[in-house]
């Protein structure tokens, strides 16, 4: 006896390959048979009507490391067919750490009193999570980042031989405790005081454990050829397998710096070393607002940073900073960068900073710092989103076979204690943007392979050979949906809107949708590299 049986479906395996209709059998959380069931026994019989019926969709790259452990039932993935986050990417993860103030620096969403903070080591944060209802597997990367503040706290140097012993330690014992990929994010402080030899060593570990090496590369817009060079040259050095983060360039490279990283990235296949990328299926591009200031101004925690702003002569030399993550900060084009999240001026959410200089009768760049100021504690969780990618860079990065799909974003719900925070304009709909944008309008793909870089490319780059398959023996993560008519409604206004077209989605088994509603169950796992 079957526990449940979806019949007449068009089954898209994830493996690239035409669809075939047929029906799914699963039994204990697995796929157990595949084809033509109709003699088969079911507890539960769930006719499909030729509905799209793929694996669960598997985001490669997320931020949801506190969000999760707030609120686990991951609204706004599941909603739009997610069944698998990968979290602790860009060099931020939520462990290990030694206090409080340790997981509010370096936790994108943290916000005070919605988690208890029981957790030191890597492992303590993944026995955490499995003590929460999950609306998605939950597989977790130990960021660079957050290793390097467990080790030299604020101090705005690279570590010593010693020290990076000791974050090569915690490494190693992150991975025994679970944690399935190293991440890097050298764009960010203090990812950007680590030099290339460094890396490689601490690469050299995650080759070594068998674990994936994703980066936010150094450098997307007028030296991006050595950002993405640096890249490929610590992981081939260390011999690690390397995912290049969201790699489309930025505003300020120039117009052929995306075909140029692509042909470095085949040139490096050529010669052996194993990377392959991933894109945000959208142009804009969000981040911390205090990510904007340089690096000597980020030193010293958030009480000595406030005290920078506030003195005038400190804050003309920030804004003199010749070399800002942003260079549309530099050229001025502040009607193309938006606030996305703020506690304190909410209703300033949804305008560009022209307009809120403007509405305040500053320039635009001070009225990003006042922001800045008027945050208080939560000022690294002031968020700002720009228009800072090319649509042509994208579709020309999802027309290769090695480039993923991913969210960068949090996973959120619109209720709740999350119900204020907002991860990226496309939080809400990333993946239903792609197959509603780049797969069925722009044909820049077709349904088959498109399923294919959210499902099996996802798994197979993780390490997973169980999940974004459908095949016998698999774990039961499936989602169903409409191709006509899966749509996204995320926009600047309204980036709090579900995602439309998924019918069932099933996590190891189980239904977390049902005919296009949310169910009360939250059947994910954390998955553990040992």
């Amino acid at each position: 006896m079957l526990d449940t049986l979806l019949t007449n479906g068009v089954i898209y395996d994830g493996s690239g390959r035409d669809p075939l209709r047929g029906d799914i059998g699963i039994k204990d959380g697995r796929i157990a048979d595949i084809g033509k069931l109709a003699g088969s026994q079911a507890e539960r019989h769930v006719e499909l009507d030729g509905l799209a019926v793929a694996p669960g969709f598997i985001d490669l790259h997320t931020h949801s490391d506190f969000t999760l452990a707030a609120d686990g039932r991951a609204q706004s993935q599941v909603h739009q067919g997610v069944t698998t986050e990968v979290i602790g990417q860009c060099g931020y993860s939520c462990a290990p750490v030694h206090s409080v103030r340790d997981v509010e620096i370096m936790a994108p969403g943290y916000a005070d009193g919605m988690v208890d903070v029981d957790w030191q080591s890597f492992g303590e944060y993944l026995d955490h999570l499995d003590k929460i209802s999950l609306g998605v597997n939950v597989a977790a990367f130990v960021g660079h980042g957050t290793i390097h503040r467990a080790v030299l706290g604020d101090a705005l140097r690279a570590a010593d031989d010693a020290e990076l012993d000791k974050m090569k330690g915690l490494l190693s014992e992150s991975i025994d405790g679970g944690a399935y990929g190293f991440s890097t994010g050298l764009e960010y402080w203090p990812g950007s005081l680590a030099s290339p030899d460094q890396l490689a060593e601490m690469i050299g570990i995650a080759a070594k454990r068998g674990v994936l090496y994703a980066t936010h590369v150094r450098n997307r817009d007028l030296f991006y050829d050595i950002g993405f060079g640096e890249a490929i040259s610590t992981a081939r050095a260390a011999g690690a397998r390397l995912q290049i983060s969201h790699i489309q360039p930025k505003y300020g490279a120039p117009a052929y710096a995306m075909q140029h990283a692509i042909d470095m990235v085949n040139e490096a296949k050529g010669h052996g070393v194993d990377v392959a990328y991933d894109v945000i299926p959208h142009d804009w591009s969000h981040t911390r607002v205090s990510a904007i200031l340089p690096q000597w101004a980020q030193e010293g925690g958030v009480a000595t940073v406030q005290a920078r702003l506030k003195d005038s002569a400190t804050r003309l030399r920030i804004k003199g900073n010749r070399r800002p993550m942003w260079r549309l900060v530099n050229d001025g084009q502040w009607h193309k960068i938006v606030l996305m999240q703020s506690t304190i001026n909410p209703e300033l959410v949804g305008l560009t900073f022209d307009e809120i200089g403007a509405r305040r009768n500053v320039d635009p760049y001070d009225a990003a710092l006042d922001l800045l100021i008027e945050e208080g504690e939560h000022m690294n969780h002031l968020m700002w989103t720009s228009q800072s990618f090319s649509e042509d860079d994208i579709r020309l990065a999802i027309s290769q076979p090695d480039c993923a799909i991913i969210s960068d974003t949090l996973a959120l719900a619109p209720e709740g204690c999350l119900k204020h925070h907002v991860g990226s304009l496309s939080g809400y709909g990333w993946a239903a943007r792609f197959l509603q944008h780049y797969v069925r309008d722009h044909k820049v793909l077709s349904l088959s392979e498109g399923v294919r870089r959210l499902t099996s490319l996802p798994a197979e780059r993780l390490g997973v050979a169980d999940r974004g398959v459908i095949k016998s023996g698999a774990w039961a993560d499936i989602t169903v949906f409409d191709a006509d008519q899966i749509a996204s409604h995320c926009d600047v206004e309204e980036p709090r809107r579900f995602a439309t077209g998924i019918a069932h989605v099933l996590v190891n088994g189980v239904f977390s949708m049902f005919e296009g509603a949310r169910t009360k169950h939250d059947n994910g796992r954390v998955l553990r590299s040992h």
